[in-house]
């Protein structure tokens, strides 16, 4: 049972009038928000990454998507690790303006 909405997205680029327009992508996914990994968010931290959120959702509806919109704000998956027919998604806050 997932109880959290979550969306997934990528950035697409397309060329209109021969100018490169950037925009994104978002699919709705059920996911569950998962505690806080001690041991992931002390190992982001040494390799310079600032872990802030865990989402699980089926591996299935996972198709390699860059970013998570979740109560309004972006994030950037940094780590998508499969756990039998489950993905965990770890993700840091967006830095950028495309979204």
């Amino acid at each position: 049972m997932f109880n959290d909405e979550i969306e997934l997205g990528n950035l697409i680029e397309t060329i209109e009038y021969g100018e490169v327009v950037k925009s994104m992508s978002w699919e709705k996914r059920l996911a569950n928000q998962l505690n806080d990994n001690r041991s992931e968010f002390y190992q982001g931290a040494v390799a310079g990454l600032k872990p802030e959120l865990t989402f699980e959702i089926n591996d299935f509806e996972f198709n390699n998507e860059e970013y998570v919109r979740f109560n309004g704000k972006v994030y950037t998956i940094i780590r998508a690790s499969k756990q039998g027919d489950m993905r965990e998604l770890v993700c840091t806050a967006y830095v950028g303006s495309e979204v």
